[in-house]
């Protein structure tokens, strides 16, 4: 029996558009002998189905249900492709908690707290053979002392809000003379903001899932860009970066990353597909933490489409197992 499931794209934050990308790819690769899907736009202005170009019928958000043609539509489950607020920062998942209704994310405190990427470093510190960059969180509203900041962290610096993705808000800093340009772009995004060391080394991202009850790590990609750090341009414009999966990396270097991957995913409590950015130090010697998304981009060009190929398996056999695996 087909399953009826709700695809949630939009948002409210500048990642609305990669939202609405990553929607596309999933509904393109979604069963339908096994799915009914309906995609459904989250916005400031409402919440809406959209089954032609002139036509927008609202959801009830009392029991997030449709009526469509005189017959009201019920969800069995609800696939959120929503980066940013408010689907991956728990606001969604706590609602869907109140209904009843399963999802394929982390669950709303899983959401809200890796939403944070200073919160998320204090919780995964300890896991073995894992490191942080030494940073400093500052809040918008609540005196801080940028000289003091400058002499605790050594330059350069990533300057970025502490709750955001896409590398929207992001900058990094060679000279302290432009922290202050660098910390208000960063507060433009956000009340809190999270000043980092630059760590030198090569920078990877990998997946991690749980499918058929058992947790996968997924082949890991490195990326290489002729631009400053992996910013928005790079991550969404092709030919930008050159990202190589699988990563060509020492197979001993292999299995310690997917040991620390699958350690992050466990002490986070994740559900669904999540994305572990990283970089490797020396001779692929420190993996330092960068941060987690628990809503990795679905594009094209993303991460996550790249290395589910890498391992040989196709978009819509692993969309049909993610959605098993969290709705049933």
């Amino acid at each position: 029996m087909r399953k009826t499931i709700a695809l949630l794209t939009g948002g409210t934050t500048g990642e609305w558009v990669v939202s609405v990308k990553s929607a596309a790819t999933i509904a393109q690769n979604l069963d339908v002998d096994k799915f009914d899907v309906y995609k459904i736009m989250i916005t400031q202005l409402g919440w809406f189905y959209e089954p032609s170009d002139s036509v927008k019928i609202e959801i009830d958000r009392n029991d997030f249900s449709l009526k469509l043609n005189g017959k009201k539509i019920k969800f069995d489950g609800v696939f959120i492709a929503i980066h940013g607020s408010p689907g991956e920062d728990g606001k969604l998942q706590g609602y869907l908690d109140m209904l009843g209704l399963p999802y394929t994310t982390c669950d709303a405190l899983t959401s809200a707290i890796t939403m944070n990427k200073s919160y998320t470093k204090a919780i995964v510190e300890d896991i073995d053979q894992l490191y942080i960059s030494r940073s400093v969180q500052i809040f918008k509203n609540t005196a801080y002392d940028i000289e003091r900041i400058k002499r605790d962290l050594k330059l350069p610096y990533f300057v970025k809000p502490n709750n955001g993705g896409s590398s929207i808000g992001m900058s990094k800093v060679n000279h302290a003379e432009d922290l202050e340009l660098a910390l208000n772009r960063a507060f433009a995004e956000d009340s809190q903001v999270l000043i980092e060391e630059f760590i030198a080394g090569r920078e990877f991202t990998i997946g991690v899932v749980k499918l058929d009850g058992k947790i996968t790590v997924l082949p890991a990609t490195e990326v290489v860009t002729t631009k400053e750090f992996f910013d928005f341009e790079a991550k969404y414009t092709p030919g930008v970066a050159t990202e190589t999966t699988p990563a060509k990396i020492r197979p001993e270097t292999r299995d310690r990353v997917a040991k620390i991957a699958e350690a992050v995913y466990i002490k986070l409590n994740c559900r669904g597909v999540v994305r572990i950015d990283f970089i490797l130090t020396g001779d692929e010697e420190g993996f330092y933490f960068i941060e987690i998304n628990t809503i990795p981009g679905q594009t094209v060009t993303s991460f996550i489409p790249q290395q589910i190929a890498a391992m040989g398996m196709k978009l819509n056999d692993f969309y049909t197992k993610l959605l098993r695996e969290t709705i049933g």
